[in-house]
């Protein structure tokens, strides 16, 4: 597509590396947190996601760069980035102090939901060693110049997580475009994590420094608004996520002040139960807007993670260099699909992602 320079694979030993924090998740399966006995072990992080997906559900080779304490929830946690097929050797490994006082693994309980009841994230991630990075904790040159990568991709939840991360992302961006690396950024503003840091007025001020390095946005009304500090008349205070409208009218204003930016892209959700939700998507690219048409009473099993596998589908067509209207069907293809089975991470195949672009139904495979 216009304006989107990717790297040749064979000059690159990784597709595509994501910075950000990796918890371990705890699932109480169709149960309830503060009710359960039992529950069941996933990894997930929002930037790892994305990584995660272009791997297992792309063929990718991708890394992840994080850091984590050295106890045996950290080697948990390693073994199940593993398993995810996502290189782990750019993790900033920390020393345990016995306790947790100085630094600590994040642990995220999440239910589903089901029916009205609508899924629930209670996280525990204080203090934990990635939200302690630095700038000058990694080598940098050493990912983007040295090994290379075609792909960088960080977001919103990393940056809002300590006093420097937003410095470090800047850092890692700023090396990464040095040597011809795409940038993207899920905006994914989360009130509760800013809420130390300044709030919208903090966040606002952060991505604002971190808009003009992104080549690949992606964020809805709220993020937008709350994140960037961009207002539509017209919009109200729920940002409703289904009328593209919206984002459209959105997206003129974003343009005008970022002209950096070649693909701006969202998920267009209309939530009508815990486990049935409409689902499309949208994104701007050389010049328009190209639609994946809307999933109507979509059934979801889990739906934490369905936007970080967006995100993946999207950028394995970019990488593949498809056209945006195929990059957007990848995409919102991808997340239906992730959201049908449990965990933050897909389970879903290629093969699996082009048969629903393609039309195909749920129909018995033999």
């Amino acid at each position: 597509m216009d304006g989107l320079i990717i790297r040749p694979a064979e000059d690159c030993m990784w597709d595509e590396v994501s910075l950000g924090e990796i918890m371990i998740r705890l699932d109480p399966g169709d149960g309830r947190i503060r009710t359960t006995r039992n529950f069941r072990v996933w990894e997930g992080g929002g930037e790892y996601n994305v990584a995660r997906g272009l791997r297992k559900c792309f063929g990718l080779r991708t890394a992840v760069v994080t850091a984590i304490v050295d106890n045996p929830v950290g080697r948990l946690l390693e073994d199940l980035i593993d398993q995810g097929g996502v290189d782990s050797s750019h993790v900033k490994w920390v020393d345990f102090d016995g306790l947790g006082r100085a630094a600590r693994n994040g642990l995220n309980f999440t239910e589903k939901g089901f029916g009205v009841r609508g899924a629930v994230g209670c996280s525990d991630r204080g203090h934990t060693a990635v939200s302690q990075l630095k700038p000058g904790d990694i080598d940098w040159d050493e990912i983007f110049l040295r090994q290379g990568a075609r792909w960088f991709h960080c977001g919103g939840i990393f940056t809002a997580l300590g006093e420097h991360t937003p410095e470090v992302a800047i850092e890692a961006m700023q090396s990464a475009r040095a040597n011809g690396t795409i940038v993207s950024y899920d905006l994914n503003y989360r009130p509760s994590l800013w809420e130390a840091y300044g709030g919208s007025t903090r966040a606002m001020e952060v991505n604002q420094r971190i808009a003009p390095l992104v080549d690949v946005m992606i964020g809805n009304e709220e993020d937008f608004t709350k994140a960037l500090g961009f207002r539509v008349e017209g919009l109200d205070e729920n940002c409703s996520n289904l009328d593209p409208t919206n984002f459209m009218k959105m997206i003129d204003n974003v343009l005008v002040n970022y002209r950096n930016l070649k693909v701006v892209a969202t998920t267009l959700r209309g939530v009508k139960t815990a486990g049935v939700n409409d689902w499309g998507a949208v994104c701007w690219a050389d010049g328009g807007f190209h639609h994946a048409d809307v999933r109507e009473n979509l059934e979801i099993y889990d739906r934490v993670g369905g936007g970080d596998s967006f995100a993946s589908g999207l950028i394995y067509a970019l990488l593949s260099e498809k056209s945006p209207g195929a990059a957007i069907q990848y995409g919102a293809a991808h997340g239906a699909l992730a959201m049908t089975t449990p965990g933050d991470t897909t389970m879903a195949t290629l093969d699996e992602v082009e048969n629903l672009i393609a039309g195909g139904g749920a129909r018995v495979k033999r």
